[in-house]
């Protein structure tokens, strides 16, 4: 045991304690971690995710736990020193309890102390419930109370199912502290080698999702997280197929089996999809009502400039989009019926690059988009209402952006590690980390916070 450990557990012997010393196998993350209590209090809470030796399912849980905590940005997550582990609780009554010297069960009690000595503002501790589920606890080490309890059924640990149920609860924690969600229950698709795919916000659970045969081409969520929609290139073109995750269904929208028609998006109530269709006179955009399998209508009318890359405002009354109307590539908007089509993001003739790939955030008070800068795509970001343009990005090729559910997290694809690999940024302090390490990827679509009914 370390001297700063040893001395935390001093100060917190008053008040009764057990410290065990036993192999970390997980490792803290590489950044934002405190070391034991010598760190300097920030704007983040302290967070210790206690470790403790009680099965395969409360170990998943922990280190799962500990991961997203971590990424969510809101944390500064503490790690021990040496490995060290820390039991939750100590089965033992404290001195003044009276329970030791009647005889009566022991009392279950928290060391407060010993937590706060570690600097930890907030703890979590993970327990068998019985034999089919496991006990979330969260602390509020200040107050010396518990904030929260959760459980989590364990009947497969191996399965999906476990694992976005420990997401989910990793997301009540940051809620819990902070008053809105994490995005830990969420994943993102993608394109690689000619297939769509899918990966969770953590970076695991990488699965194929497109029909096997189709040339999947630019794929996005539906707004209940249970569909996608993904363009199938063929020799003629490419249709819009959407994808049910629940029923396992690969329907194609009726009118796109005709030309080529991609980068298709779904409005806010699942009710409309908006694409791109290229033609001998250009390429213009469309929205189809996939609830009603009927009423195409035409939204763009370019006369030989293109039109394309739509996505729906989250009230669902404005698109933004991609024109070369002015000459390069540009980001307008327009009216989710196609009228009042106007410039959005303001550049600068013979300074600003090409833009591409625009998405509203959450909220709908910023668009992010990437643009060229000195020949090399970067993300930027927009402040919708004044119109105020942000680099986000600068190191190697950075595109197509994505935001996650809590508003705060983005997903790009990048070439600065050599290959083009998905990375994610939180856009209040600029922290980075890369989220798959497969093939070349491209085009990713964030999910929005899943249901417990997705599959």
């Amino acid at each position: 045991m370390t001297t700063r450990l040893a001395a935390a557990v001093a100060a917190a012997l008053a008040v009764g304690t057990t410290v065990e010393a036993q192999q970390d196998t997980t490792g803290p993350v590489e950044q934002g971690v405190r070391i034991g209590i010598t760190y300097t209090p920030g704007v983040r809470p302290g967070l210790l995710v206690l470790r403790a030796d009680a099965g395969p399912a409360v170990d998943s849980a922990q280190t799962m736990l500990q991961r997203d905590l971590e990424y969510s940005d809101h944390f500064e997550i503490i790690a021990l020193p040496g490995g060290e582990r820390l039991f939750a609780t100590l089965h033992r009554p404290p001195p003044d309890s009276g329970e030791a010297a009647n005889g009566s069960a022991p009392a279950r009690f928290v060391n407060y102390g010993l937590y706060e000595a570690l600097g930890a503002d907030f703890a979590v501790e993970v327990e068998p419930a019985d034999s089919v589920s496991l006990m979330v606890s969260l602390y509020d080490v200040r107050g010396a109370a518990v904030r929260r309890r959760l459980p989590v059924p364990t009947t497969d640990v191996a399965s999906r199912a476990f694992r976005m149920a420990v997401h989910r609860i990793a997301d009540e924690i940051v809620r819990a502290v902070t008053g809105e969600p994490g995005y830990a229950a969420s994943s993102l698709v993608f394109v690689s080698n000619r297939r769509a795919y899918r990966v969770d916000a953590d970076g695991a659970g990488l699965t194929a999702i497109s029909q096997p045969g189709d040339t999947a081409f630019s794929v996005d969520w539906g707004p209940e997280g249970r569909r996608v929609a993904y363009t199938a290139l063929h020799a003629q073109g490419g249709r819009v197929v959407l994808h049910d995750f629940a029923r396992g269904s690969y329907e194609p929208i009726e009118p796109t089996l005709r030309s080529l028609n991609y980068t298709p998006t779904f409005s806010p109530d699942g009710e409309l999809v908006a694409f791109a269709r290229s033609d001998a006179e250009g390429t213009d955009i469309y929205r189809y009502n996939v609830r009603q399998d009927c009423c195409l209508e035409r939204l763009t009318v370019g006369r030989f400039s293109d039109n394309l890359s739509p996505t729906f405002s989250p009230d669902g009354r404005q698109i933004a989009y991609v024109s070369t109307r002015a000459g390069l590539p540009q980001i307008y908007v327009m009216a989710a019926d196609g009228t009042d089509q106007e410039l959005f993001a303001p550049f600068d003739y013979g300074v600003t690059g090409a833009s591409y790939a625009p998405e509203w955030s959450p909220d709908g008070t910023r668009l992010v988009f990437h643009r060229d800068v000195s020949g090399s795509p970067q993300v930027f970001i927009m402040e919708t209402r004044s119109r105020v343009v942000k680099q986000l990005t600068s190191a190697g090729r950075n595109e197509d952006p994505t935001w996650a559910p809590d508003g705060r997290h983005i997903a790009f694809v990048s070439s600065r590690t050599g290959t083009r690999q998905l990375w994610v940024i939180d856009v209040e302090t600029g922290r980075i980390r890369q989220l798959t390490r497969i093939g070349s990827t491209r085009l990713p679509s964030w999910s929005p916070r899943l249901l417990e009914l997705e599959r």
